[in-house]
C-alpha cells in the first residue's frame, strides 16, 4: 500500500532542524494537506525563484494543481524541472519568558518532485473534481461540469506525494530554566479559522435555500 511508503526517502526532504517535531506517518501529511485550503508552489523562473500561492485538491497520493493555460509559472512546472509545494496551518502564537523562545504551534508539510501535465482526459476530471471537492465538498456534482472550452482553457497538473516531508510543533514555550522565574506572562494564544454565515449572490431568486453542503462547512 502506499500508505506505508515512508516519508523522508531522499536527503532534500528529511527534517533536520527540529527534527524532533517531523512526522513519519503517511496519514499525518494526508491530513495537512486535507485540512488547508490554499497552498504554495515554488519554482525557478527565468533563473530566478517563484512562490505562488494556489488551489489544490488531493486524490489518493497524487496532488493536483490548476491554472490557467497561459500561466507561466505552470508552463515552467510542467516542463519538468524540480518544483517544491506547501501547506502551512498556524494554530497558536508561543509567548515565552524570552524573545527568543517566542515560537508558533503549527503543521506544515513540505512536497518536492517534478510535475505532470495531465492529459488524460479521464484523469483530468478526476483532479478537476478532487480540486473542486477539497474547496467546496458536494460540489462537483450539484453543479455545471466544465465544457470544452473550460477544459481547453485549463492546464491540470500532477505532483506525485512520494518525495514529502511533515513537520508540527505543539505545546507550551521551550523557555530555558534559568528564564522560569522572571515576572513574564508565558503560554499559548490559539488561532484559529472560523467559517462566517454565508452570503448569497444578489442574482439568486429570492428565497432559494443554502445547500446542505455549504452549511455543513460550519460544523
Amino acid at each position: 500500500m502506499t500508505a506505508a511508503r515512508p516519508l523522508s526517502p531522499t536527503a532534500r526532504s528529511t527534517v533536520r532542524r527540529g527534527a524532533t517535531r517531523a512526522r513519519t506517518d503517511r496519514a499525518e501529511l494526508h491530513a495537512v494537506l486535507d485540512a488547508g485550503l490554499v497552498g504554495h508552489l515554488g519554482i525557478v523562473l527565468d533563473g530566478a525563484p517563484v512562490v505562488l500561492p494556489t488551489g489544490y485538491g488531493r486524490s489518493g497520493d497524487t496532488l493536483y494543481l490548476h491554472g490557467s493555460t497561459g500561466a507561466a509559472t505552470l508552463r515552467a512546472a510542467a516542463a519538468g524541472g524540480p518544483v517544491c509545494f506547501t501547506v502551512t496551518h498556524v494554530d497558536g502564537v508561543v509567548y515565552a519568558r524570552s524573545a527568543f523562545h517566542h515560537s508558533m504551534n503549527y503543521r506544515c508539510a513540505v512536497v518536492h518532485g517534478t510535475a505532470r501535465l495531465v492529459d488524460d482526459p479521464a484523469e483530468r476530471l478526476l483532479g478537476l473534481e478532487a480540486l473542486t471537492e477539497h474547496l467546496a465538498p458536494g460540489s462537483w456534482t450539484a453543479t455545471r461540469q466544465p465544457d470544452r472550452k473550460e477544459l481547453a482553457a485549463t492546464a491540470l497538473l500532477a505532483l506525485d506525494l512520494t518525495e514529502a516531508s511533515v513537520k508540527v510543533r505543539t505545546g507550551p514555550p521551550g523557555d530555558d530554566e534559568a528564564d522560569l522565574g522572571l515576572p513574564v506572562w508565558a503560554g499559548v494564544l490559539p488561532v484559529r479559522t472560523v467559517v462566517g454565515e454565508p452570503e448569497p449572490c444578489p442574482l439568486l431568486p429570492a428565497g432559494t435555500p443554502v445547500p446542505d453542503r455549504v452549511l455543513s462547512r460550519r460544523v
